[in-house]
């Protein structure tokens, strides 16, 4: 019936000036400045996207810079984006010329999610943003970093995970959901005021939901979504799954917020969302509403679980692969603390291999193996290339933390890389798992806090291996944050 069909003709022709249109589009935007990074050839319309592999993404993109050098560009549909690789290149961008670099250019998937840019704490822009961070850093401190209940409470928690692992009685299992659990209390009662239990349907839906957001806002889905608004809103995929993940997440975080309404204090808040509404009735301008502080919660509790969470899985992995390094480290804690005294922070200086081994899986897990986007504020150069105001930046970190020129193995597992000659720690310029500059992660000091503990407090109590004959693989799948591969362990008690 189509092919008879006497509009056929017209089609064809509305078609073919669609193409035209379409094509003279692309190659009008393809003109670029004098001096513009270079980069890989680019399809009509579609540019680099599918030359991306999917998986691991940030690899490909690691190994442009071997053929562009260190500040290459690649098309994302009809949008450039600029890359920079390389410790003394991103520390040019992030730290250097960190005021030009703060902004986030405009994303359609973030502005969907989070209702425009000027929202949350990882997207928004501008007066708001800063604003927002102040606020959001000081609550950290006053509800975590300088409250020394905290380290009770890692501890604490901590517990709840070895009673978890003990119930395996050393028969191998999956070690992941207890890390989601153990880690995401931390943060809940920080933002909540609580923590759950870890069979609460309501937290467990909270994590699924946030696992899905952390995996798929950091995919080839998220790329196609930025790239191809308009098409991919109507056509069915994964990327949907960003949205309806985001959505649940907002419901339950909402629920919260209404409860703290219940009973708010003015005078005595419990927890972030509490100091929020204070500052909310007090009419503080720059993002204190309702909405703001659902989304501001959300990115919270996205940061404040997936990353340290995934730092604790490839953790297991590498100490595992490595058990001389696992009973080297386990050794020191048990000189310095024992078996059985809790662990403090204070203990960390006495335990500088310990303290190297954390680095170190920091450094090779690669947790966030790209960054955030940036945009630039104004004309400005890198690496010897004009990059024109409004252009979106990448700073590569895994170039950062896998540069041959600042490590001396980067490729293997080595604590060595934060020790000196006497066995001292030392701090490495390109250790950058937390960012840099003005965007750097706002959360960093607790998380450096919740590794320690939990990692001590495990190795104090087990001895962890896998089923003989298997090879937990290094590798993983890419998203926002790295995720291993399914993998199980066994937790021998000590």
């Amino acid at each position: 019936m189509f092919l008879c069909d006497p509009f056929l003709p017209e089609l064809k022709g509305l078609l073919l000036f669609i193409l035209v249109v379409l094509l003279a589009t692309y190659f009008l935007s393809k003109e670029e400045p004098q001096n513009f990074p270079p980069g890989p050839p680019a399809l009509p319309l579609l540019g680099n996207v599918f030359s991306i592999e999917a998986k691991q993404p940030h690899i490909y993109l690691t190994k442009l810079a071997d053929v562009y050098g260190n500040v290459f560009c690649i098309r994302l549909g009809r949008h450039k984006t600029v890359f920079v690789s390389g410790w003394k290149m991103v520390k040019e961008t992030l730290v250097t010329q960190a005021d030009n670099f703060v902004d986030r250019p405009y994303s359609p998937m973030v502005t969907r999610i989070y209702s425009g840019n000027s929202a949350g704490l990882f997207f928004s822009n501008g007066a708001v943003w800063r604003r927002q961070r102040r606020f959001a850093m000081t609550m950290l401190r006053t509800f975590s970093l300088t409250n020394s209940s905290m380290e009770q409470r890692i501890w604490e928690e901590s517990q709840q995970l070895q009673e978890a692992m003990e119930k395996e009685k050393g028969e191998p299992f999956d070690p992941v959901p207890l890390l989601n659990n153990g880690v995401a209390n931390i943060i809940c009662q920080i933002v909540f005021g609580r923590r759950f239990d870890y069979n609460d349907a309501i937290f467990q839906s909270m994590l699924d939901n946030l696992t899905q957001m952390a995996y798929l806002e950091g995919s080839i889905w998220a790329l196609l979504y930025d790239s191809f608004p308009v098409l991919m809103q109507h056509l069915p995929g994964p990327h949907n799954r960003i949205f309806s993940s985001s959505r649940s997440l907002e419901a339950s975080i909402r629920a919260e917020v209404e409860k703290h309404k219940l009973d708010l204090d003015p005078c005595n808040p419990r927890d972030y969302i509490d100091a929020f509404l204070i500052e909310k009735e007090n009419n503080i301008p720059l993002g204190f509403d309702d909405g703001n502080l659902v989304f501001c919660c959300l990115d919270l509790f996205l940061a404040g679980s997936e990353t340290t969470s995934k730092t604790l899985q490839w953790g297991l992995i590498y100490l595992i692969k490595n058990p001389d390094i696992q009973d080297k480290a386990r050794a020191e804690i048990d000189h310095v603390i024992g078996q059985d005294r809790r662990p403090t922070m204070a203990d960390k200086p006495s335990l500088p291999y310990t303290d190297a081994v954390i680095h170190e899986i920091q450094r090779i897990g690669n947790i966030v193996p790209l960054n955030g986007l940036r945009m630039a504020a104004k004309d400005t150069t890198l690496g010897g290339y004009f990059i024109p105001k409004g252009t979106a930046v990448m700073p590569n970190l895994t170039s950062v933390l896998f540069d041959e020129n600042e490590w001396e193995t980067p490729n293997v597992f080595n604590p060595e890389h934060f020790l000196d000659a006497e066995g001292k720690f030392v701090r490495r310029d390109a250790f950058l798992p937390f960012s840099a500059g003005r965007r750097a992660c706002l959360g960093e000091g607790l998380a450096r806090m919740e590794l320690f503990m939990f990692f001590v407090s495990l190795l104090q109590k087990f001895s962890f291996s896998t089923l003989d004959g298997v090879e937990l693989s290094t590798e993983g799948v890419t998203g926002a944050t790295r995720t291993p591969y399914p993998f199980k362990i066994c937790a021998k008690a000590r």
